[in-house]
Parts: structure tokens; sequence; C-alpha cells
């Protein structure tokens, strides 16, 4: 069985439970490499279960041979209490942040009904903490996102121009993604110009970008299942001095950040560092949001760089660095890049351009 499972059976033996419920997408796919839309993981210490229905019996068989596949239908009592029997389990996980609770009552009502006795067991981030820690596949699959999204962005950031709309250059965006071998878009891309710039999360608008002001572009491809994410801030024609003062900081933010921060710092020593020069600049008020967050196959994973995070930044995580400023009437700067942690220091997956006016 693959090494996924055996770690996540490694953490059920320490926590002394029999099972583990898995009803999440993403944890179903990290850990069968079964891609369909719907379906469920049972983990016991010698089973490996993977629940589906019909439409995706072939699909289920080819991406996850390692697992015992169990076709099931629509009526949950049917198949769920077969599910749980099966592998003679005493205490069952199941993923806390993700089963309702409409679902974790519907789950007891059939278990009492079919006679079936087992200590139901929340558990969050179980999965996820194993994917905190990305195998060589995985960085392989990331870098190959971050390549597309940078050729996408190197390629129509040449093309953009005062008279354009935000709208506009977010198409011109997705489609170099799509044409350049991204599978889909890690999120909807964000572009904020002029005053949208203040939006940390701007929706693309029929606003028509005029000379001079910041147009901020957050951006990420998609790579078999893995994400990538960048943010770049332009200018179409020549920026003025408040645009190079405001960009000058960020940018030293975001590079000396990603310079100096390494393994075994905490999520919160790493922001402090970017944070710290945006304060001394006079616009600590202006960076609201944390530095950075883990990424993977999701495009928010754990690992939290921020004011109050305790997270332990190691070796094989993926993360961004983003710190940004956003004025309100003006406009805003946000540089991003996504890093790995390789023997302790921080290697940038991104190699897209920055401006730089010093």
């Amino acid at each position: 069985m693959n090494k996924r499972v055996q770690q996540l059976r490694a953490a059920l033996t320490e926590k002394e439970t029999g099972g583990m419920f898995i009803s999440r997408d993403y944890n179903r796919r990290y850990l069968s490499g079964f891609d369909g839309s719907a379906g469920y993981l049972i983990i016991t210490a010698k089973k490996a279960i993977l629940a589906t229905d019909s439409r995706y019996w072939v699909q289920a068989g080819i991406e996850a041979p390692e697992f015992e596949l169990l076709k099931i239908s629509g009526n949950f009592i049917d198949w769920f209490p077969k599910l749980i029997k099966e592998p003679k389990i005493d205490n069952l996980g199941f993923e806390s942040t993700d089963v309702s609770y409409i679902f974790h009552r519907n789950i007891r009502s059939v278990l009492r009904k079919k006679q079936v006795t087992v200590k139901l067991v929340p558990y969050s981030n179980i999965v996820e903490n194993i994917r905190l820690i990305k195998e060589p596949a995985e960085i392989a699959l990331m870098k190959k996102a971050a390549d597309i999204t940078d050729a996408a962005f190197n390629t129509v950031e040449k093309r953009i121009k005062a008279g354009m709309t935000e709208k506009q250059i977010a198409w011109e965006m997705e489609k170099a993604l799509h044409e350049l071998g991204s599978e889909g878009l890690a999120f909807p891309i964000i572009v904020g110009s002029g005053p949208n710039a203040a939006l940390p999360h701007a929706k693309p608008s029929g606003r028509i970008v005029n000379t001079g002001e910041p147009i901020v572009i957050d951006m990420g491809g998609k790579y078999r299942g893995y994400n990538a994410d960048l943010t770049r801030t332009v200018c179409a024609g020549k920026p003025d001095a408040k645009f190079k003062e405001i960009y000058n900081i960020v940018l030293e933010a975001q590079t000396t950040a990603a310079k100096q921060i390494r393994a075994g710092m905490t999520g919160h020593e790493a922001d402090k560092i970017a944070r710290d020069i945006i304060k001394k600049a006079g616009y600590g008020d202006a960076f609201g949001h944390s530095l950075g967050h883990g990424i993977g196959i999701e495009e928010h994973e754990q690992t939290r760089l921020g004011i109050n995070s305790k997270d332990i930044l190691k070796n094989g995580m993926v993360f961004t660095v983003e710190p940004g400023i956003y004025l309100e009437g003006w406009g805003g700067v946000r540089i991003e890049d996504t890093v790995i942690m390789e023997k302790g220091k921080t290697v940038p997956l991104n190699k897209a351009g920055k401006m730089d006016f010093k």
C-alpha cells in the first residue's frame, strides 16, 4: 500500500483509532489517486476501501488499483453500514471539518437502525498534516504549474495597455494559461486596477485601466491537480512617484522575507520579517492580511505565515510569500511568489519578472 496510507495508519494507531472515514474530496484523491467527484474511503489497519457509484466504477479501478472497491447506490442506509461492518472496527474517525451536522446525524441514525456498534471519533486535519510535507513527485508537478503560470503572465503582461478593462486582462491571462497547458484555474483570477487595486481580492470588472496606475494581478495555473499562485503588480505606461515608492517597499519586504525565512521559524516569525519593513516605511496599517499560506492540491492549505501563526516551517513545505500595501482611493501593490523550503531555506518556484525602480 502507498506511503500516504501507511502514514495515516500510523497516525490512527497512535490515536488508538481503528479506522478513518474519508469524505473530503481532496483527501480522497491524495490518499487513493481517485479523481472522481463522488466517493468515500475507509482506511483501517488491514483494509483500504474506496466506495463510489457506477458512474466512476471503471475510473476508480484504473486510478486506485491498490484499493478494494465497493459499488454504492444513492441509498445511504444500504451501503454505509456495510462499509463500516466489513473491516470490523470498534471506533471510526471522521473528518470533523467536512462532515456536516446533518450528515453526522444521518450516520448515527443509520448505524442504529442496522445495529452496527461503532464509536464515531472526530478528527481535524489528520490527513492535511500528512499533506504538509510535499513528496518529490508533488514538487515536480508544482514546478510545472508555476512554469505555466509564469509563462502566461509574461506573455500577457507585454500586451497590457491603458484602455483595456480588468475583465479583458483577466480573460487574456486565463486563455494563456489554458493554451500553455494548464488544466484549469487554481482560483478565479484577480485583477484590480487603480482604486480597485486596494481590494486584495478584487473581482475583475469593466473598469478601464488608466496610464500610470497600479494593476494587481493574482493568478495560478493547475497541473495534474497541483496549483500555482503568483501575484505581480504592473503599470500601463509610466509609473508616478507614488507607485514607485509603494512598489519598492513591497518588493523589499517580499524579497527580504523570502531570503531570510528559515526552517524552524514559526509562521509568526516569518510574517514579522516582511511586516517590520512595511511598518518602518509607515504603512503598517495598510498590510492587513497574512504573509502567506500553504499550497498544493488545494490553493490554500495548512501552514500559515501570519501574525498569530505558531506553525513551524519545515523542509518540504510549499507556501507563498505575498506582502502588500493597500491604500483606499489610490490602489495597492502586492508581490507574491510560491516557494519551497529546501535545506533550511526558501527556493522560489516562480520566475516571472518583477519591476525594480532603484
